[in-house]
């Protein structure tokens, strides 16, 4: 457990070396910005080793230093008005550990803008008919492009849009599995506005950007129960231009573009609203209603 009580896995820490490593291989002067750490290996040799090994098993490197140094590579302070990559090496760690839904997730960002997002989803259905076989999506978007998803050998890829759906009672909006995360409630009260009748897509990580950008929901809604609470920007980057490249919206619960110039956290949002764009406003005229 981190300090915050979050889980941190054997998978996380390994997952942020190697992807650091892969970046700085061809972009050796690029800043990054990682959720984890060296933290949680101080002081505990066996997660350490196990780490290590991990991380050789897929680079083939071995060296202590090198893999410690691109862990905390990730930690260093960064100009976030400038070009960074932003990394969630697993996104929703308890479902990963629930062998349920989670992601990996990559961005690029360029004067406080997402400009490249990828999604890896290795249990997310490729296609409807989701069978174990077709399990495995790698979701991606670059600026101006529009979005794609492949399965996740790299093969079958198309492009894809959001749902086109312009009756919000007809629509299904999605939100984290954790209660204890986000207000179900403040979500339920605004999904009772619209309409909505059928029951919410309860799915962990930014795999409910790739149900919106797929066309499986209309809306994802996230409001944290703490008034305090800033989004981390890991958590939403690669997430967001996934869905606007497939045609959709993002924006925080006011309605303003999500700022990712200010720091590690979204300092100056709160709440998360990405919808298939038909529907952004009438959500946000819900939301004023409730939030007051």
């Amino acid at each position: 457990e981190k300090e915050d009580r979050s889980p941190v896995t054997i998978a996380d820490l390994a997952s942020q070396a190697v992807i650091t490593l892969e970046l700085l291989k061809s972009f050796p002067s690029d800043s990054i910005v990682g959720e984890e750490s060296t933290d949680p290996l101080k002081g505990n040799e066996g997660l350490k080793h196990k780490v290590l090994k991990l991380v050789e098993s897929q680079l083939s490197v071995n060296e202590e230093p090198m893999v410690l140094a691109a862990l905390d590579y990730g930690a260093r302070e960064v100009d976030h008005s400038k070009r960074f990559w932003t990394v969630d090496p697993i996104d929703g760690t308890k479902g990963f550990l629930r062998r349920e839904q989670y992601a990996v997730a990559l961005a690029l960002i360029e004067q406080g803008k997402v400009v490249l997002g990828v999604l890896g989803c290795p249990n997310y259905p490729f296609s409807d008919s989701g069978t174990d076989k077709e399990k495995g999506c790698i979701f991606y978007a670059v600026k101006g492009m529009g979005a794609s998803v492949s399965q996740i050998e790299g093969i079958d890829d198309h492009h894809i849009s959001v749902d086109r759906t312009t009756n919000a009672s007809e629509s299904r909006f999605c939100e984290s599995v954790e209660s204890g995360h986000v207000s179900h409630d403040t979500h339920d009260k605004i999904s009772s506005v619209l309409g909505i009748t059928k029951p919410p897509f309860r799915i962990d990580s930014q795999c409910k950007y790739a149900a919106v950008a797929k066309g499986d929901a209309s809306i994802y809604l996230r409001l944290s129960k703490n008034d305090e609470y800033r989004e981390k920007i890991w958590d939403h980057a690669a997430g967001l231009i996934i869905v606007k490249e497939a045609g959709g919206q993002v924006t925080d619960f006011s309605g303003n573009e999500l700022d990712f110039s200010v720091g590690r956290k979204l300092h100056n949002n709160v709440g998360v609203l990405a919808t298939n764009s038909i529907l952004h406003n009438e959500v946000l005229n819900a939301i004023a209603q409730v939030i007051k």
